[in-house]
This record gives structure tokens, sequence and C-alpha cells, in this order.
């Protein structure tokens, strides 16, 4: 017993002797990695802009406009510097989006999807705002563009998130 004793005193003040001696020979290292995920610039779009829904998706785009700014699923995205950002509205505030956390549908998009074919309508942002839930329910664009002639979503831009 008091061997153990002994033994444990002995520890506690060669513990508190290292406690209190200078460490001169100790190196330290301080490593900082930042990633600076900052929004995209504002974008100043005076009034509700127009949308265009990209065929074959539920996924709505600006046009007009020289920024990438699509509607989906109720929310704003904003592809800025490899880096998807999101908003509830069309002029921000923008957040930074995870990459697992962005919709697949807006990684995949057709690299011309900017380009408007014929028949296809700006829709005014009250009525998307109004309609979307409903028009994707009811798989609304798939019957628009089966009786425009435009062809149907055949399987194509289907939206896994």
């Amino acid at each position: 017993m008091k061997k153990t004793c002994l033994s444990v005193l002995s520890v506690v003040i060669l513990i508190l002797t290292l406690m209190n001696y200078p460490n001169h020979g100790i190196a330290g290292v301080d490593v900082n990695i930042g990633v600076n995920i900052g929004p995209p610039p504002p974008v100043v779009i005076h009034a509700p802009p127009p949308v265009v829904v990209i065929p074959e998706t539920y996924v709505y785009f600006v046009p007009d406009i020289e920024v990438e700014i699509l509607f989906y699923h109720g929310y704003w995205y904003r592809p800025y510097q490899g880096r998807w950002h999101r908003a509830t509205g069309y002029n921000g505030p923008w957040v930074y989006v995870e990459p697992p956390r962005v919709p697949g549908v807006l990684v995949h998009l057709p690299p011309n999807y900017r380009h408007v074919p014929p028949g296809h309508q700006r829709i005014p942002h009250g009525q998307l705002e109004k309609n979307w839930k409903t028009w994707e329910k009811e798989k609304h664009w798939d019957k628009h563009q089966a009786r425009s002639g435009n062809g149907g979503s055949k399987g194509k831009g289907k939206q896994k998130n």
C-alpha cells in the first residue's frame, strides 16, 4: 500500500514538474487550410424575371441575363466558379450548397440549355411561383411537349434528389 501511494505521488510530482518546465525544445505547427466559399457577386434584377423551362426537365432558367440563374423545386440556384449556391429568391442572398446536396438534374443539364427552342414560352415569375408544384406533380411540361410535337421526356431529365 505504501509502495502504491509512493508511486502515485512520484508520478504526480513528475507531471507537475514537467507542466511548469519551459518548453524551449518543442516546436509548434499551426496549419490552417481555408477554402474561401463566399457567395457569388450580386446580380441586381429590378423586376421579377420571366423564366423558360428547360426541355425534358422541370428546371427553369432566367433568359436575357449573362449569369446562370435557375429555378428548381422552389429554390433558385446559381453556379459560380465551380460551386453551386442556392437562394429562396432570384436576387439572393446566395448560400453555398455542398456538392452532394446539389440536385443531379442541375449538374447534368445539357450544355446548350440556354438556347430557347421555337415555341417555348417565357413564363412570368408570378405564374412560376404559383404553379411550379402543380406543373411538376401533373407532368404539365411532358404533356405540353407531346402536344406541341417536341416529344415527351422519354425518360430523360428525370430528377432524382
